[in-house]
């Protein structure tokens, strides 16, 4: 995906599917890998000129961003995100470490099922604040420190060494979901701060006898990591409304070969 595109406009506000690796608003984030442009700016260019975000998503992150186009409007979208009564979903990828990869990203008891991949479902509730000594990293605290985090995860589909999951934030910090899932030795896939970026999905590594070229490139460049699905409250009418969009084409070919060649 390389242009936004228009979910939904009325005359309160416009809900937008922002591309991987344009940040919201302001200035372009200095460790996004593959800084795409500002989505604001994108938005005034096209003449929307009282725009104004209601909420944020990482840079890295493609997916729903909400906009308001009055004060009235922002103050009572930005609540409902503020207050936590927004219902946010987030799809994506992770990858489950091995006992040995995990010691180089987390410190926190990993989580597995009795068969040694993801539960079914679980919670992380690790409190986060910005590394002071990595750029772009956050630092996970198991007690004291940190701002309060708590994500619920669910696997939609598991792969052996990659899983299909789905994340419910309840807070929003600055990449939660990544680094929540770094924590507990599932990182996702492409998160080079937080996980195994020497770990990429090639169609070579899933098809038996398979050959890729030396040039074979991952079947998801970046992150693979999507805000997918949002339910609020309409700041005129006060009807909850429901915004959800596809898979881009990426996620759809990566997730074809892992049903087809990882069962």
């Amino acid at each position: 995906m390389s242009a936004y595109s228009i979910v939904h406009e009325d005359e309160s506000m416009v809900v937008v599917n922002k591309p991987a690796d344009w940040s919201v608003a302001g200035r372009e984030s200095a460790t996004a890998k593959h800084k795409g442009g500002v989505l604001l700016d994108r938005l005034k260019e096209a003449g929307a000129e009282d725009l104004l975000p209601a909420h944020r998503i990482d840079d890295a992150v493609g997916g729903l961003v909400v906009f308001a186009k009055t004060k009235t409007g922002l103050d009572f979208l930005s609540g409902q995100f503020q207050s936590k009564t927004v219902q946010r979903i987030y799809r994506g990828l992770a990858v489950v470490a091995t006992e040995a990869e995990a010691t180089d990203i987390t410190s926190m008891a990993l989580v597995r099922d009795a068969r040694g991949g993801l539960p079914a479902e679980f919670e992380v509730n690790y409190a986060l604040a910005p590394d002071e000594h990595v750029l772009g990293r956050m630092h996970v605290y198991r007690k004291k420190g940190g701002r309060p985090a708590f994500t619920v995860f669910r696997v939609l589909e598991s792969f052996g060494r990659f899983v299909w999951f789905e994340a419910q934030p309840e807070t929003s910090r600055q990449k939660q979901i990544q680094a929540h899932l770094a924590a507990v030795g599932a990182p996702v896939l492409g998160d080079d701060d937080h996980g195994l970026p020497e770990v990429r999905l090639l169609l070579s590594g899933l098809k038996r006898g398979y050959k890729g070229r030396e040039s074979e490139r991952p079947m998801v460049d970046g992150l693979a990591l999507l805000a997918t699905k949002l339910t609020l409250r309409h700041p005129e009418s006060r009807e909850e409304m429901t915004f959800e969009i596809e898979l881009p084409k990426q996620f759809e070919i990566a997730l074809k070969n892992l049903r087809k060649f990882s069962r």
